[in-house]
């Protein structure tokens, strides 16, 4: 059963043939390997171009920031995944991924389509915030459970932006939502990662449907980590006891 439109049965990334690996019109193994840093390499496949000196810069500097943060969520499911099956590093790595939602890996591709809505319509950042607040939502890009009041690699996105000089108007847009939600929230919150990631990808003519891809590569960086370690130091059972313990049993209804 067909779902949705049909695109044209074509792929512009990449072909084997039996004497050579073609990727986006490029010779693998005759121009590309030894030549493309993985950023790189990774700038040209997901756009199909090879990047800018600051798209590259940046790209790298995100998948740096975003890589890493501790034992979340996504990388202790991930951890518990291989300790009930060592044999399967792709389905503990799958099991990591499965968990990339908003709400742990962050919202930046709900901040790039907010940046990219603002920009299209001339929206006013109080005027959007407040309008969210009224309905009892949240702005994404801010709040954070621990990096208050700021949050170090946002911060650093922001500083590196400015001695760069590559501020554009979503990054512009992205401060001007930081004094709105200061406003409006009659406190400051957090400016997380995840705005001015977006801002600052969608400067460097990003799209917002690639903005995503970002922290789900970083993520499984950091996750293969977290999995060679528990192959050399096992922690899985040791979280899962840890869960048997806080959590009590209770009889009856729900």
């Amino acid at each position: 059963m067909q779902i949705g439109k049909a695109g044209a049965p074509a792929s512009r990334i990449s072909q084997a043939y039996p004497d050579r690996v073609e990727v986006r019109g490029r010779d693998l193994t005759g121009d590309l390997m030894g030549r493309l840093s993985f950023t790189e390499y990774f700038h040209l496949l997901l756009t199909g171009e090879e990047p800018t000196e600051d798209q590259r810069f940046f790209l790298d500097l995100l998948l740096v920031a975003i890589a890493e943060h501790g034992m979340m969520p996504t990388n202790v499911a991930a951890r518990m995944t291989l300790a009930a099956d060592p044999g399967s590093l792709q389905g503990a790595v799958a099991a990591g991924i499965l968990g990339c939602g908003p709400v742990i890996l962050g919202t930046a591709e709900e901040c790039a389509r907010l940046l990219e809505e603002a920009k299209a319509t001339d929206g006013d950042p109080v005027r959007v915030a407040r309008e969210i607040h009224a309905a009892g939502g949240r702005l994404p890009g801010f709040g954070h459970p621990v990096h208050k009041p700021l949050d170090p690699r946002a911060e650093r996105i922001l500083e590196l932006v400015d001695r760069r000089g590559i501020g554009g108007p979503h990054l512009e847009l992205a401060r001007a939502f930081r004094d709105a939600v200061a406003e409006v929230w009659d406190k400051p919150l957090t400016m997380n990662i995840s705005m001015p990631m977006a801002a600052v990808m969608l400067d460097l003519g990003f799209s917002s449907a690639t903005v995503k891809a970002i922290p789900i590569l970083a993520r499984t960086a950091g996750l293969l980590a977290h999995l060679a370690e528990e192959k050399q130091q096992p922690l899985g059972f040791l979280m899962a006891a840890a869960a048997e313990e806080a959590i009590e049993y209770e009889e009856g209804p729900d």
